[in-house]
């Protein structure tokens, strides 16, 4: 590798949050691979896929001057002996982390015979992101370039083992030394790989998460040495000899029968022949690449039926060698395409925030995109999403709307691509319901849908969530090409021509997007247009039911079925302003009058339902006062922001009653004049203060009886506040990231998991809800809520205001005999 790429290894700057994991390898749903206890020694554990579980992922360094061995990641030193007489097992001096949006880097010093003497050993792992080529993003792979500098030679060793292709340690696998054959006229690196499957391949099938077909490529420079055999065996081999033996144990077996590896070294001569003038200290590199190839990636349920859907990568080069050699060659440009996005989002994250928001934002990035997997064709990709951690869900619609701040600020069209698979399904009458589906299968990556109409019921969520979302994304494609930041226009003029012209217009020959072809008032307009008979058949759902929301789940599905959630009721009433500015856009006048008409009456109406009797917060749900709860937090120091979540089921309205009253209620409000603020801003201003007095230690709790949160939902509100508020709940979010790890946690004690555990959920896209809002409309929708900003946040004395509001409600009970269905 060419030493002017370098100094890649120090781009990642000082990170000031200091979080417990760290991605290293993260490009999809099951090539994932993080580092664990990262506060930790990385050579304290190995390496885990994202559910937790062990990864066989090792790098060892090797001093001959001393004969020193150094593990580095994972734990190669359990294969080795402690009372060795040809080498002695040492730990480096950790220098520690940096991260940015793309990359992980772990730096040592090891030193030769004495202090003056030593080496920088950095090993830098690259998950780009490249927002720019949707074509580079596609690929399924990723790098790790071990950066040397000093004055002592020194050796470097990595393997992998089978647990990249199979959550199964039963299996068997098998794996061969394979060279790439070169694209076009055969110039580039010359290449080895490491090519490790299955032996008996499952199409679309998972063990423990992990996908059971598909095959590793464990590649790097024909000129290291290589050898697979048994785990102990290499690393004894590397320890005794600083260099492996080139030879292959071909016994197939199984993952951890005398454990194979699958390993590389290579020799780095930093102290010159004479070695007695070893300044200045000499620099070199290597890089090694990771990919997991699968062909096809997912089934779905397409219009045309139950399709194997292949890799969007594999339309622009056609054959696996050919994309190994590409990717690896094409490190430099898919660096500086990262680094270009890093660097935009650090900048604008810190003005957004803090140092600390940089940070979060930055470590949310590849979590998101370790969820997806790119498909389709240049002119029409899909992006698909699993739903990890939480339940394996294809598509969850309610899974996309928390991320999807990430995929506006990032690439509008990619959420147009993650949008277009459940559009496409439901326009086909494949789903039996009125209302949209919860998700596009019951476990990725099988989207065969649900015909019998009995996925996951939350009706008024989906519909509110896929009509708002239906609106940002027409309103980012349509100032996409006034207002696209510089990252989305990045050209790197070093780039190699692609092997193959992608056919239609969406990308050059480089693989870089082409702005413009699917941007604009025009494609915004078309794409709205598309899909009008699925808006209008969601909006009339919300028309029906969201105003009082009869028993349902939200989103948080762990916390139970509920009636009459204030939250709910307020998303789907949105949706349809949403419908209105839809119809808008369409030109539908008479349309958007109507929606536009109905969803400011029932913002009326919800204002009556939902605010507390003293006018200080949202309430749980409209009738949460009258059962005798939300009040009793004694024991916490504050109370919980009607971040509106429910749990248990209360009654609610009959749907024929409901649906005869907003009949008769319709009348009304189609006489409503356009008003200039929907939602009034002492609501935005109520719930400002209302956070800022609720909140925790470690952050603004979910709902009004537990002390638990999601982080997604707390960036969701605290982009709706005051600068003050917002600070406040992000150095709470800090001090957590800092503490402890996960998406949903407790604000207070350990800030530990509340009995549910997710992990590297795509949720975190919810993180960027500063960075979404800021860019919509062209800055105005921060720049209107400037007024939360003129006045400091109340002082309220929660635990008082909330007592009361329970001894009214159960007045008004034992007064009156009102119960909450009676609403």
């Amino acid at each position: 590798m060419k030493l002017d790429v370098l100094a890649l290894a120090a781009v990642a700057g000082a990170s000031t949050l200091t979080p417990n994991v760290l991605p290293l390898i993260v490009r999809n749903p099951y090539l994932s691979t993080w580092l664990y206890h990262a506060r930790g020694a990385p050579w304290d554990n190995w390496p885990i896929f994202w559910t937790g579980a062990h990864v066989g992922f090792s790098v060892m360094a090797s001093v001959p001057e001393t004969g020193k061995v150094y593990p580095l990641l994972g734990r190669p030193q359990d294969s080795l002996r402690w009372d060795h007489p040809q080498y002695k097992i040492t730990y480096p001096e950790y220098l520690g982390a940096n991260f940015d949006a793309s990359t992980t880097n772990l730096t040592y010093r090891i030193y030769g015979f004495s202090s003056s003497n030593s080496a920088l050993v950095t090993l830098s792992f690259l998950s780009p992101i490249t927002p720019s080529s949707t074509f580079r993003q596609s690929i399924p792979a990723a790098y790790m370039t071990i950066y040397v500098e000093g004055c002592i030679d020194l050796n470097i060793y990595t393997d992998t083992n089978g647990e990249w292709v199979t959550g199964n340690r039963n299996n068997q696998i098998k794996w061969t030394l394979h060279t790439p054959v070169r694209y076009g006229n055969g110039q580039g690196t010359a290449l080895k790989s490491w090519k490790v499957s299955r032996v008996h391949e499952q199409l679309f099938t998972e063990f423990a998460d992990h996908a059971e077909w598909g095959t590793l490529y464990f590649s790097a420079p024909s000129d290291v040495h290589h050898q697979a055999g048994t785990s102990a065996i290499l690393r004894q081999q590397f320890a005794e000899h600083g260099a492996l033996s080139n030879t292959v144990d071909k016994r197939w077996r199984k993952v951890m029968q005398e454990e194979p590896v699958f390993a590389f070294s290579k020799s780095f001569n930093l102290a010159g022949k004479k070695k007695v003038d070893r300044w200045p200290p000499k620099a070199d590199s290597i890089t090694f690449t990771f990919a997991l190839i699968q062909d096809p990636v997912v089934q779905f349920a397409s219009a045309k039926g139950l399709i194997h859907m292949k890799p969007l990568w594999q339309s622009y080069i056609h054959t696996t060698d050919e994309l190994i050699t590409y990717h690896y060659d094409d490190f430099p440009t898919a660096a500086a395409l990262a680094q270009n996005y890093s660097d935009t989002l650090a900048i604008d994250a810190f003005n957004s925030g803090s140092s600390e928001y940089k940070d979060i934002a930055a470590l949310s990035a590849r979590q998101v995109l370790g969820a997806t997997q790119f498909s389709g064709t240049p002119d029409r990709p899909i992006l698909f999403l699993k739903e990890i951690s939480s339940n394996g869900n294809f598509q969850t619609v309610d899974v996309i709307f928390p991320s999807f701040p990430f995929f506006l600020y990032t690439n509008p069209k990619w959420l147009a691509h993650l949008l277009e698979p459940l559009l496409e399904h439901q326009l086909s009458g494949q789903y039996p319901n009125d209302y949209s589906m919860h998700d596009l299968g019951a476990h990725f990556p099988n989207a065969t849908g649900h015909p019998d109409g009995k996925d996951e019921y939350m009706p008024v969520e989906e519909c509110g969530n896929m009509l708002i979302m239906a609106l940002a994304l027409a309103n980012a494609l349509k100032d996409e090409d006034s207002s696209s930041p510089a990252y989305l226009q990045a050209h790197e003029t070093a780039a190699e021509v692609l092997p193959y012209s992608p056919s239609g217009a969406s990308a050059d020959k480089y693989g870089f997007d082409l702005v413009g072809k699917t941007s604009g008032e025009e494609a915004a307009t078309r794409w709205l247009a598309r899909s009008w008979k699925l808006w209008e058949q969601w909006t009339g759902y919300l028309v029906r039911e969201s105003l009082i929301p009869h028993n349902q789940l939200c989103t948080d599905d762990f916390a139970g079925w509920l009636a009459n959630q204030t939250n709910l009721a307020l998303k789907g009433i949105i949706g349809i302003r949403a419908m209105s500015e839809i119809s808008e856009m369409l030109g539908k006048v008479d349309e958007a009058k109507h929606y536009r008409a109905i969803a400011e009456w029932y913002i009326d109406k919800w204002q009556e339902y939902g605010i507390s009797r003293d006018g200080t917060h949202a309430k749980l749900a409209y009738t949460w006062e009258s059962e005798g709860k939300g009040s009793d937090y004694d024991d916490a120091k504050d109370q919980v922001p009607g971040r509106l979540r429910g749990q248990k089921p209360l009654g609610g309205l009959s749907s024929l009653a409901r649906r005869a009253s907003l009949v008769r209620k319709r009348s009304e409000a189609t006489q409503y004049k356009k008003r200039e603020v929907f939602i009034p801003d002492r609501i935005y201003q109520m719930q400002s203060d209302w956070y800022s007095a609720v909140l925790q230690r470690y952050g603004l709790p979910l709902d009004s009886r537990h002390l638990y949160t999601k982080s997604d939902w707390e960036f969701f509100a605290a982009a709706v506040t005051s600068k003050k508020t917002r600070t406040e709940i992000l150095t709470a979010v800090a001090r957590w990231v800092n503490e402890t790890s996960t998406d949903l946690y407790d604000t207070e004690g350990t800030g530990g998991y509340p009995g549910i555990h997710f992990m590297a959920r795509p949720v975190v896209g919810g993180h960027f809800a500063f960075l979404a809002l800021e860019g919509a409309c062209g800055g105005k929708a921060i720049e209107a809520l400037r007024f939360l900003d003129e006045i400091e946040p109340k002082e309220l004395d929660v635990v008082r205001l909330l007592r009361r509001e329970r001894e009214l409600g159960l007045e008004l009970q034992q007064k009156e005999g009102w119960r909450g269905e009676d609403l």
